[in-house]
């Protein structure tokens, strides 16, 4: 039996009005199943960013439907894809958006402050992804006592905490050197091993190697999809608690 994707785009275009209208994204058909573990990687310009917006819903395709766990999230309202976007998704950006005045602890418990979930459960879930990072020794400190690859760590954990069923993460070892980066690299692996899927977007192709799946862009267009192994992990329905 083949099983239903937990992300899909199917035939996704993103134009954006001007003169001439600029094409971003064209005719984009991805299926990701849960637990993947992927990199999107392309050149500045390709496209990449937009498609993980639109993965993500932060943005709306042009045209094309955006299945993720069986909704087609192109198809509800804003409302709608607000709650999918805090129950299913969690996202890494290349800037830590850290809150300067708040430990680790409490920056990793507020982003589950729309999730509907009492205080003491957002510290206690936010306390054990910071464990799952190796980060529970830092709880108390605050951003800017932390190192760079450490910060990131905490917006990873924060990203995790409500154990969402997907984790997008943009050019996530950008602004970090290699040491930290391939640390980074190895945490998101931990997560995807445990169930979650990852989607890193990135333009660094040896950072790509290290995933067991490569999906190309060019010019808005997916012009390779390479898998690396297989995954042995069995797949999670979507946003399952782990």
């Amino acid at each position: 039996m083949t099983l239903a994707p937990q992300l899909a785009l199917r035939k996704v275009d993103k134009v954006y009005p001007g003169h001439p209208p600029l094409h971003v994204l064209k005719d984009i058909d991805l299926s990701i199943q849960a637990g993947e573990f992927v990199a999107v990687v392309g050149p500045s310009g390709s496209g990449k960013t937009t498609m993980l917006s639109i993965m993500g819903t932060l943005d709306q395709p042009t045209a094309g439907e955006v299945w993720i766990g069986g909704v087609n999230a192109a198809a509800i309202g804003e409302v709608e894809r607000s709650v999918l976007r805090s129950d299913v998704i969690g996202f890494v950006f290349q800037q830590f958006f850290l809150l300067p005045s708040l430990t680790a602890l409490d920056n990793v418990a507020e982003g589950m402050l729309y999730q509907r979930r009492r205080r003491a459960e957002r510290r206690r879930l936010a306390m054990a992804a910071l464990e799952q990072v190796g980060l529970a020794s830092r709880a108390r400190h605050r951003p800017g006592e932390l190192s760079g690859g450490e910060q990131q760590r905490v917006a990873i954990a924060r990203a995790i905490a409500g154990q969402p069923g997907i984790l997008f993460a943009d050019e996530p070892t950008g602004a970090l050197d290699q040491t930290s980066g391939h640390l980074i690299v190895d945490y998101l692996r931990t997560i995807a091993d445990a169930g979650t899927t990852v989607v890193v977007i990135t333009h660094d192709q040896a950072l790509a190697a290290r995933f067991d799946r490569k999906v190309s862009l060019l010019d808005g267009a997916i012009v390779r999809d390479q898998r690396r192994r297989a995954s042995l992990r069995p797949p999670s329905p979507v946003g399952a608690s782990r």
